[in-house]
Order: structure tokens, then C-alpha cells, then sequence
């Protein structure tokens, strides 16, 4: 196919040899399938900030620290140096995201680079070769769907150990190979310890997961994973190896009704933009 112009500068710098076809456009990003030397990698063009359709940015890239105090000044004020830097940071938060993850056991695609916002990383692929479909792509028995949603309440808890909330998972963002789910879309990773909204992202990721598969296997919609992960998380007894039972028993006391029905909107408000993002993500680049 025609070279991407974004792709073009890849291309003349040897980094990428043929561009093979478009994979995916959505709202965020486009995802190309690129040949370099005998391997076939994913190239994930990220879109300029105001073609971007994803909102409420900053309660994402709260905590995030910057690369130095000039840079970081620079984001807070929204210059143009800083909102350059703020696409940077948005570009930089996937790789590093990655590395960190594959390090920490978490199945993610092998990342090998970020260069001008463009992330070149392993192409997940299934047991015949061809491209990995993604999770709500693919029927399953109530035994593999319980055997999926156990594999990825693992890798969450292993996220969160690495101090890494993936902040928009569902089963639109996890494909499926021969071994099972893979997490991909982490541009808005949160830190788990730095950002106030971070347990609110954990609990809507988990709740999301286990709604889909849920509808194979309705026990799992009684599970509790994320409130067991955090309360642990927060006393430090989280640990890669830390056995879940997925139940959770409130302790707190009397609850707040007031901030109840505060979450209870925001979460929809929240759900309806995930929607909204969903629904354009196979659209067609224009």
C-alpha cells in the first residue's frame, strides 16, 4: 500500500520497510502492519491532540512525572513548547507502560520502540499466523470464559503491583491468541499511587472484563476482584503471588449516599464516552 506520510520518515530511516496494510483506525490512533527485515511488526501512528476524540485527558495524566522540571512547568502552563511535551508524555506513557508490564509477567505486545509518535511493537497473532481477533470478537464455553477472566484478574493484579492501572480496559483492547488474552491500548495508564481517580479506573476496567464474560458464565458477575485487589494493594500486602478469592466484604461502615450517587453518574457519564469511542473505532480514517 501507499506509505502513510507519518510512516514515511520510518521508512527512509530503515526502521520500517514496507508498509503491508492498515489494521485498525479509531479515534486515538491508526495501527499499520509493517514488514522490518523477516519480522512483521503493528506500527501505532497516534493522532495530533485535536483529532483525538478522547476526553477528560488531564484525570489520566494526573501523577505523571516529567522527564525534567523544565518540561514539566512547561505542561502545567500549556505553552506550546508544553503542549508539545504533553504529546510526548501521551506517546511515551505506551512504551514505557509496555516495557515495564512485560517485565513484570503482564501478556502485552513486546514493544520496540516509540519514534515521533509512531510505537513500533509485536504484531499478536493467533495459533494459524494471521492477526489476533479481539476478545468481543470471539465466542467461548462458561469454562473458557472462566478460565480467561481468572488468567486476566492475574495480569490486572500484576499491573497493579507494577504500580500500573491500564485506565480504559475492556474487551475491545485485549486480543486473544493460542495462550490466551493479551492487554494492548495503553496510551492512558495511570499510576496507581499518584492519581486520585486510580481505584475508580480499577474498578470500571475489572467491572468491564467480567460483564463480557460474564454473559457466558453469570457466577462471575458476583466476583469482587478489584475492591480485593486495591484494599490489599493499599496495605501493601499485594503481591504478584498474592492468591485472589474474587470476594470482598466492605468494612467501612455506613456508606455516603451522597458520593455514591456522585460515582454512580460520573461512572455513566464515563461508560457513554466509552461507547462513543467504541463505536468509531473500525471508522475510517479521513
Amino acid at each position: 500500500m501507499k506509505i502513510p506520510q507519518r510512516l514515511q520518515p520510518l521508512v527512509e530511516d530503515g526502521l520500517v520497510d514496507e508498509v503491508i496494510s492498515q489494521l485498525m483506525s479509531g479515534k486515538e490512533a491508526t495501527v499499520y502492519m509493517v514488514s522490518t527485515g523477516d519480522h512483521i511488526q503493528c506500527a501505532k501512528v497516534y493522532k495530533e491532540a485535536n483529532k483525538r476524540s478522547f476526553k477528560k485527558a488531564a484525570q489520566y495524566q494526573e501523577g505523571r512525572k516529567g522527564r525534567n522540571s523544565r518540561r514539566s512547568r512547561a505542561m502545567e502552563k500549556g505553552s506550546k513548547f508544553g503542549r508539545s511535551q504533553q504529546e510526548e508524555s501521551w506517546h511515551n506513557a505506551e512504551v514505557d507502560a509496555l516495557f515495564k508490564l512485560a517485565d513484570a509477567g503482564v501478556r502485552v505486545p513486546k514493544p520496540y520502540g516509540c519514534y515521533d509518535g509512531v510505537l513500533l511493537m509485536e504484531l499478536v497473532v493467533d495459533a494459524d499466523g494471521d492477526v489476533a481477533p479481539r476478545l468481543n470478537d470471539i465466542t467461548m464455553s462458561a469454562e473458557e470464559a472462566v478460565k480467561q477472566h481468572t488468567e486476566l484478574m492475574v495480569h490486572v493484579k500484576r499491573m497493579l503491583c507494577a504500580g500500573i492501572v491500564h485506565g480504559d480496559l475492556s474487551e475491545f483492547n485485549i486480543l486473544v491468541d493460542k495462550h490466551g488474552p493479551v492487554i494492548i491500548d495503553l496510551p492512558q495508564a495511570v499510576d496507581a499511587a499518584a492519581n486520585n481517580n486510580a481505584k475508580k479506573m480499577l474498578i470500571r476496567d475489572v467491572q468491564n472484563v467480567t460483564n463480557y464474560y460474564a454473559q457466558y458464565e453469570p457466577s462471575l458477575s458476583e466476583t469482587r476482584f478489584a475492591l480485593e485487589m486495591w484494599a490489599l494493594y493499599e496495605v501493601g500486602e499485594l503481591l504478584p503471588d498474592t492468591p485472589l478469592t474474587g470476594e470482598f466484604i466492605d468494612t467501612s461502615g455506613e456508606a455516603d449516599v451522597d458520593s455514591v450517587l456522585q460515582e454512580i453518574s460520573a461512572a455513566f457519564e464515563e461508560e457513554q464516552e466509552r461507547l462513543d469511542r467504541i463505536s468509531s473505532a473500525d471508522a475510517p480514517e479521513e
